[in-house]
C-alpha cells in the first residue's frame, strides 16, 4: 500500500471543502414544494389549500427564483400566507410584487420581517451560528417597506402587522391574528390579544419569527394553527442531525415543517405563559408550520441539507 504524503492531506481537505461549498451553493437554488396535511378544521369542513411563502430575500437579478415563485400560481391555492423577509435590496419591491404575479389575485395575508425593514449589511457568515443569530441591531438603510405593504394591500391582502382580521376563504370564515417582527422586538401581541372567535372555522396565528413568547400567547388564546418563517430551516444542517440553530429561541427540532405547540408544556418548548395565557382553560395544542423559506441572506448564500422551499398546506377536518 502506498504512503499518503503529508502535503496531500491539506489538498484533500481543500478539495472536499470546495466540493461541499459548491454543493451548498447549488442547493440554495434548488427550490422544492413541500406538501402537508393538517387536521385543524371543524368536522364536516371541506379541505382548504394554503400556500405558505416565507423568506424570499429577493434581489432583482434573481430571475430563476422569481419565475419559480410566479409558477406557484398554477397550484390555485385557496389562500396565500406570506410570513415576511421578502426584500434583500433597495430596489426589490417591484420585482417581489411582479414575482407574486397571479398569486396576488388569490385571498392572502402577510406580516413583515426584519429584512423587509432594513437593507442587508456585510457581516460574517459565522454570525448566523451564534445563539439567536447574535445581538440584533436595527441598522442599515431603511428599505421601502411601505411600498411593499401598499402593493400587497392594494391586491386585497390582509396586513397582519400587530393586527387581527377575518377573511372568507372558499366559503369558510377564518380569523387571523398577527404580530410585527419579534426578532426586532416589534411584536405587540398585547394590542391584539383575545380569545379565539368560536364563530370562525379556525383562528390562524401568523408571525415572521417564531419566538416562544409569541407562540405561547397565540396558542393560549386558542389559535388552532400557527404559521412562521425566519429560521430558514436551520439553513446549514447536518444529515441525521438537522438544524444547528434556529436564529431564535425555537427548539431546533421544530426549525421547519409541521409540529404541535406547545407539547403539553412538558418539553421546554413553552410553558403556556404569555400575554394571552390564562384565557380559556387548557387550550388544545396548536398545529404549527415553520417554513424553511425560499432564500438566503446575501451574506450567507448557501444551504446545506436544507433546500429552499414553499409549502402547500391542505387543511382538513379534525378526526371525529
Amino acid at each position: 500500500m502506498g504512503r499518503v504524503s503529508a502535503a496531500s492531506i491539506p489538498l484533500a481537505v481543500l478539495a472536499a471543502g470546495a466540493t461541499g461549498l459548491g454543493y451548498a451553493w447549488l442547493e440554495a437554488r434548488n427550490f422544492a414544494l413541500r406538501s402537508f396535511m393538517m387536521p385543524v378544521l371543524p368536522a364536516g369542513s371541506a379541505p382548504l389549500r394554503v400556500l405558505h411563502l416565507s423568506d424570499l430575500h429577493l434581489v432583482p437579478r434573481q430571475g430563476r427564483k422569481q419565475r419559480w415563485l410566479a409558477g406557484l400560481a398554477d397550484l390555485e391555492p385557496d389562500l396565500v400566507v406570506s410570513t415576511g423577509d421578502n426584500l434583500a435590496a433597495m430596489d426589490a419591491v417591484p420585482a417581489v410584487l411582479a414575482a407574486h404575479g397571479r398569486l396576488l389575485e388569490r385571498p392572502g395575508v402577510f406580516v413583515l420581517g426584519s429584512n423587509d425593514y432594513y437593507a442587508p449589511t456585510i457581516k460574517s457568515p459565522t454570525r448566523y451560528l451564534l445563539p439567536n443569530g447574535g445581538k440584533q441591531r436595527s441598522t442599515g438603510r431603511r428599505l421601502p417597506s411601505d411600498d411593499l405593504v401598499k402593493g400587497f394591500v392594494e391586491a386585497g391582502w390582509l396586513d397582519l402587522t400587530n393586527n387581527r382580521g377575518r377573511l372568507t376563504v372558499a366559503g369558510a370564515e377564518l380569523e387571523f391574528v398577527g404580530v410585527d417582527d419579534a426578532h426586532l422586538n416589534l411584536d405587540r401581541y398585547e394590542q391584539v390579544a383575545g380569545t379565539a372567535d368560536t364563530s370562525a372555522a379556525l383562528t390562524i396565528g401568523v408571525t415572521h419569527a417564531p419566538y416562544r413568547r409569541v407562540l405561547n400567547a397565540m396558542s393560549a388564546d386558542g389559535a388552532g394553527l400557527l404559521l412562521a418563517g425566519h429560521t430558514h430551516g436551520g439553513q446549514l444542517c447536518l444529515p441525521g442531525v438537522g438544524a444547528l440553530v434556529t436564529n431564535c429561541d425555537l427548539p431546533r427540532k421544530q426549525a421547519k415543517g409541521v409540529s404541535r405547540w406547545p407539547h403539553g408544556g412538558n418539553d421546554g418548548a413553552g410553558d403556556g405563559a404569555g400575554v394571552g395565557a390564562g384565557v380559556g382553560s387548557d387550550p388544545e395544542p396548536a398545529w404549527m408550520h415553520v417554513s424553511a423559506g425560499m432564500g438566503t441572506a446575501p451574506s450567507t448564500v448557501v444551504r446545506f441539507a436544507c433546500r429552499p422551499e414553499a409549502s402547500l398546506l391542505t387543511l382538513v377536518a379534525k378526526p371525529a
